[in-house]
Order: C-alpha cells, then structure tokens, then sequence
C-alpha cells in the first residue's frame, strides 16, 4: 500500500496530478485545496490513501495529514465514496466541514456540491461525536485509521467486498482499539472463513 509521495509535479490541474517519483508517474487524486498548495511548486509531497477495487487501485492525495484524516472518517460514512469524499474536500476546507459537523449545521454541509440533504444529516449522525472544533486533526487517532485503512485494504486485496471488509475491521477495532495490525488481519481472516 502507498502511503507517502514525493516527487515532480507534473501535468498539474484541479482534481488530479502526475507525480514523477524517480521516473515513474503516479496519477493522483486531488482535492481543490491541495491543487492550491501544490500548484505553484515543481515538486510535491503527498499523503496518499490507495483505494483498490477489483477493477483498478485509486490514488488519493493530500498536501495536509489533517486532510487525509478527514478523507479517512469521510469515507466511513455509509454511502460515501472516496470520489464523494473527495467532492467534499473540494467544496470546504477541513476546519469548516469540522465546525459544521460538530455543530450540527446541515445548511453549510449541504451547500457543499454533490450533498444532499440525507447524505448531510448522515455525515452529521455518524461522525458528530468524532469532531472536536478545538482539535487539527479529527479525533479518530491517526495509529487507529492507519491500521483501519491498512487491514481494509490488505483485505480487499485479498478478494473480500469492501463493506464486508470494514465491518470485520471496526468490530474488532471496538472491541480492542490497540490491536497489532498483524493480529487484526489474522482475527479478521479467521472470523472471514467461518
């Protein structure tokens, strides 16, 4: 899984960036915040969240880890996509989008394009008690949405459905929040097989 590039920009524009990495060109998805941060540089660097689906693996990025994190949650929200999650960052910075879900503000969440009234009370229920305006980052510990995201997708790799995959992830991740992400993935096959 790639979690890190830097590299040359390269073909640079809203949504997506070529990262010339030692020869090798990685396309990677960007929000509009840090197409801005990253625009006016030759060269980048970006935390990256891969998404692998059976039809192809996605490169997400970001200028912020505070960004990243939020993309992470965003895309915990049942019906909310990483091309969705994506949309959103695009549409208001993180802080915002943190100050509008703790509040509860679903005028501002809406007024996002491609939000809709259902998926904003949605993302307002499922991580209301995950925003804390005061914080830089969202309050999910970055070493749990780390070993969340990577036994996610060692799973997907693997063959599982994605939504299967999740849950077999966050129920033991409930159950026991400083599990090894060793022991997480042999808990989650073992529990898979049954």
């Amino acid at each position: 899984m790639i979690g890190y590039l830097r590299g040359v920009i390269r073909s640079p524009k809203p949504g997506q960036v070529i990262l010339d990495v030692n020869g090798a060109g990685y396309l990677v998805n960007i929000s509009f915040a840090t197409f801005e941060a990253i625009s006016k540089h030759k060269e980048a660097e970006l935390f990256i969240y891969t998404s692998v689906r059976e039809d192809a693996i996605v490169l997400f990025g970001f200028s912020e880890e505070t960004e990243k994190a939020m993309f992470e949650l965003l895309i915990t929200v049942n019906g909310i996509g990483p091309k969705l999650a994506l949309n959103v960052l695009s549409g208001i910075r993180v802080a915002e989008l943190q100050k509008a879900i703790a509040r509860g503000d679903l005028q501002t969440i809406v007024s996002i394009p491609g939000i809709g009234k259902k998926t904003a009370e949605r993302l307002v229920l499922e991580l209301k008690g995950k925003m804390d305006i005061g914080a830089s980052v969202p309050t999910l510990g970055i070493k749990e949405r780390s070993v969340r995201s990577e036994a996610g997708t060692a799973l997907v790799g693997l063959g599982y459905n994605q939504k299967t995959a999740e849950k077999m992830v966050s129920d033991i991740l409930d159950t026991n929040p400083d599990i090894s992400i060793e022991e997480l993935l042999k808990q989650s096959l073992r529990k898979l097989s049954v």
